[in-house]
């Protein structure tokens, strides 16, 4: 699910796309796009794409003064783009979860260096393509720097389109060196190819020469530069999410809580909708859809309260199948709530319909009419079921 959000960096509003994987999310990550370029630069979208597919929600976003965000490109500088990822963390981290992954392209993987020590909650880096200091990337419009010295600006030509690079964006990018490489103290994954024409290959050599373990390098063979072949950007994403699964440890995993056998633990996971839901032996999430303001990160309460019916439903049917040697071969249990039920509802005009749990029961088997009638009966021997249709007292107590 690709949804839209936009923060503050300093005085100007920036423009992103958090994408957010439909099933459990393992982990949050940042990824950081190439030299004027933009979130949805191809590189950037289908590895974003590709890794939520794996379980990992990823934000990208414009730079300042660059695609849909604020203010003037000629304005920003390497600085403004660290501050720039600050806030963006700053946003994961106060409304969803902050960024364990930071993922950088180009010119942005050097920013992803430069900020890692500013997300401590980061733990393993990724770089792809990307040089070894910021300065590296004055050799885009080394044509101009005469011009750039002598005037303060001038208007160059980068991928087809015209900016303006004035002075201080040299001093600023000269201003930074490489030394922070060997203090990361994160897991790093440098991935370059050999052939990259705007990136030598030897400065995936000084990143790696200058980091400390744990540390790795992935060949990206005969990619270009912007990973402008979909397999190549495909193949970039199985790796980072195989690698970071040794280094970035899941959410669902991370939480750990005892609970006494026949209880259930719910503990709120981060102060909106999304639970913590433990029992003796198991743990997983509980959320809303993002629609209503959740994150998608687990089923909803009702959810919850479908699948225990079905699975006690289905599970009492093979108990009974089992007992009478039935041949079933498969059992298939559809659950839907309603609140406004009027099949088989007397008075339901009147009412307006009741609220109902409709299930559907389907199974492979060679039954006749009347086992199968009896198949259909035993459904409601379920004790969720008769649970559900007894009068249940819920008793709620304060625990101080």
């Amino acid at each position: 699910m690709r949804q839209k959000v936009e923060f503050t960096s300093g005085d100007h509003r920036l423009s992103g796309l958090l994408e957010i994987p439909e099933s459990d999310i393992k982990f949050y990550a940042l990824f950081a796009h190439c030299f004027t370029c933009g979130k949805d630069v191809a590189a950037a979208s289908r590895i974003s794409r590709a890794l939520m597919e794996k379980g990992i929600a990823v934000l990208r976003f414009d730079f300042t003064g660059l695609g849909n965000s604020d203010s003037d490109f000629s304005n920003t500088n390497f600085s403004s783009n660290i501050q720039d990822l600050v806030a963006a963390a700053d946003f994961l981290r106060d409304e969803y979860a902050a960024p364990k992954l930071l993922i950088g392209h180009s010119l942005g993987g050097a920013a992803v260096l430069g900020v890692a020590q500013k997300v401590p909650e980061s733990m393993a880096l990724v770089t792809i393509g990307s040089p070894s200091d910021a300065a590296h990337v004055a050799h885009n419009f080394s044509a101009h720097l005469d011009d750039i010295e002598a005037h303060g600006e001038a208007e160059v030509s980068l991928a087809g389109r015209r900016f303006k690079i004035q002075k201080q964006f040299l001093d600023d990018i000269n201003s930074y060196g490489n030394q922070h490489i060997s203090k990361l103290k994160k897991a790093l994954l440098v991935m370059h190819s050999p052939v990259d024409s705007i990136v030598n290959i030897t400065e995936a050599e000084k990143i790696y020469q200058a980091a400390l373990h744990p540390k790795s390098f992935v060949s990206l063979n005969d990619a270009d530069h912007l990973l402008s072949d979909k397999k190549d950007s495909e193949y970039a994403a199985d790796v980072i999410a195989a690698w970071a699964s040794r280094y970035v440890p899941s959410e669902e995993t991370t939480y750990q809580s005892k609970v006494t056998k026949g209880h259930v633990l719910v503990e709120e996971k981060d102060h909106k909708f999304a639970q913590h839901v433990s029992t003796s032996s198991h743990y997983w999430i509980a959320d809303e859809p993002v629609k209503v303001g959740g994150k998608n990160s687990g089923p909803d309460p009702y959810d919850h309260v479908l699948a225990g019916l079905g699975a006690c439903t289905a599970m009492t049917l093979r108990m009974y199948a089992e007992r009478k040697k039935l041949p079933v071969e498969h059992i298939k249990v559809e659950l839907t709530h309603t609140r406004n039920y009027k099949e088989d509802c007397d008075n339901c005009e009147e009412q307006n319909g009741i609220e109902a749990i409709v299930r559907n029961i389907s199974f492979q088997g060679d039954l006749d009419e009347q086992q199968a009638a009896r198949f259909l009966e035993i459904a409601d021997k379920c004790p969720v079921h008769k649970t559900l249709h007894s009068q249940v007292a819920v008793i709620s107590k304060l625990v101080v």
